[in-house]
């Protein structure tokens, strides 16, 4: 690893040379750290011809172990980069109690006045999810809506996450261009991200974000607590 540093790199020790003795390897935490900053770290326009090979000499890595580095980091680190910006989804926290509600429907006709209506057994829960963005911490707070096998949410409007949010779904839902002046504009959320010190967003940044959010709110350990808190429940 070379001492000139001129991108301000994260120091790190190498576990020893690959197989060929042409490059250093890195444990794998490392390996995540390296990928990161090719990501993270603000270069100037003027400097980024230069960057990816300042990377590599420093930590005298080829181009293979980038592309390692890649895999590693998806199947170790429970975050991605997204344009520049890192995501990592934290815990969840159920707030409240299940509220039961209860809906009717025809299930083959229902403009026939003759049809039986079948009443399917539905619940309303309040939840919140943690993300990281660039780690800083904020939350997610959603109303979950459970009906038969399916579910769907509905989020607050309280904290930046959830502002970007609202402002992704009013942009492309025609049902709410009407509200869609109630929403905050991406200069209004770029200024509180800076104000957590955030690096601004631009539209495609904030859509994918916010498709990434949409993706993890549930995980496999919250649907274990969802089904036991239903068995309870019936």
């Amino acid at each position: 690893m070379t001492k000139h540093n001129p991108y301000n790199f994260l120091p790190l020790q190498p576990t020893g040379r690959n197989e060929t003795n042409t490059a250093n390897t890195y444990a794998p935490e490392d390996m995540i750290k390296i990928y990161e900053q090719q990501f993270l770290i603000q270069v100037p326009e003027e400097e980024l011809t230069e960057f990816l090979p300042a990377l590599k000499a420093f930590y005298d890595i080829d181009n293979h172990t980038l592309d390692v580095s890649a895999i590693i980091f998806d199947a170790i680190a429970d975050s991605a980069i997204i344009y520049n910006h890192k995501i990592k989804v934290g815990e969840y926290q159920i707030l409240g109690e299940l509220i039961e509600e209860a809906i009717e429907y025809d299930e083959d006709n229902k403009s026939d006045e003759s049809a039986e209506s079948e009443e399917i057994q539905a619940y309303t829960l309040e939840c919140q999810r943690t993300f990281f963005i660039n780690d800083v911490e904020i939350p997610y707070h959603f109303n979950l809506f459970i009906y038969g096998d399916g579910y769907s949410t509905l989020t607050k409007k309280e904290t930046v996450l959830e502002k970007m949010y609202w402002f992704v779904r009013g942009r492309f839902e025609e049902d709410l261009l009407d509200d869609a002046e109630d929403n905050d504009s991406l200069e209004s959320i770029n200024s509180q991200l800076a104000s957590l010190g955030i690096r601004e967003m631009d539209l495609t940044t904030v859509d994918e974000i916010i498709s990434y959010v949409e993706g993890s709110i549930i995980d496999d350990p919250m649907v274990d607590e969802l089904n036991k808190l239903l068995d309870d429940a019936e």
